[in-house]
């Protein structure tokens, strides 16, 4: 039995007392992932929605929400900058997995040059403003993200704070070989791009391929100091550059 600390009210939405958090950190550290993904989805800490990206790890995690509750809220962030193997992988994956309840977040509009002058500015209205959007009402948001994938991401936890919100990260200590047996292990299809060296998967025009060796998200923003596109917040700031 998890003992929490009283929630604090803010605006609406449920927000954990940090000893909260420290207790569900330690407390999920050493169980399966899917013991946190179904604590978080059973209600026990609110209404909570999955952000996936339906990218080159997308299905892990939306196949282990699927097989506990196939109507988790899912919020998709297109972009309309995407991959068009993207947007059929996306829609074949929900059919696969049998996923009922997506919701397409789409930006208002963006100039379609504002990349190449201002990266920053761009994932802002393309994905950062579009996804706060989509969160109001939700009291905390599930993440696919992992230790693994970049060094900004080391040190991630299972659960933590996030603007007014909690997040949670339930694959957080997974590593590489994990993922794709898992992969192997349910069958499940792969984005069409990992064939052709795409090993992190965003927008099109600001995503290349991974050379050996390298971190795979080191084809997003390549050559710039940008490595993450500003919707996840680290100490409340929004993360977007090499720290």
């Amino acid at each position: 039995m998890l003992h929490l600390a009283p929630d604090t009210p803010a605006g609406g939405t449920r927000v954990l007392h940090p000893r909260s958090i420290e207790v569900l950190n330690a407390h999920f550290a050493i169980r399966p992932a899917e013991e946190l993904l179904d604590y978080a989805l059973s209600g026990a800490l609110g209404r909570i929605a999955l952000v996936s990206s339906f990218g080159a790890e997308s299905a892990v995690l939306l196949h282990l929400a699927a097989r506990l509750d196939a109507a988790t809220p899912v919020l998709f962030l297109d972009t309309e900058m995407l991959f068009p193997e993207t947007l059929a992988y996306q829609r074949a994956l929900a059919t696969r997995l049998g996923l009922t309840n997506i919701h397409h977040i789409r930006p208002g509009p963006v100039a379609a040059d504002l990349h190449r002058t201002d990266p920053d500015a761009c994932c802002a209205a393309r994905k950062s403003a579009p996804l706060e959007q989509a969160l109001v009402g939700f009291d905390g948001w599930i993440t696919g993200r992992k230790r693994f994938q970049s060094g900004t991401r080391a040190t991630l936890p299972l659960v933590e704070p996030d603007a007014g919100r909690i997040k949670l990260n339930p694959l957080a200590h997974w590593q590489r070989d994990r993922i794709a047996d898992y992969f192997d292990t349910h069958a499940l299809p792969r984005h069409p791009l990992i064939a052709r060296g795409y090993a992190s998967i965003g927008c099109a025009p600001c995503t290349t391929t991974v050379n050996p060796g390298e971190d795979p998200r080191a084809g997003r923003w390549r050559g710039q100091a940008k490595t993450e596109c500003g919707i996840h917040f680290v100490h409340g700031r929004a993360e977007r550059t090499k720290t």
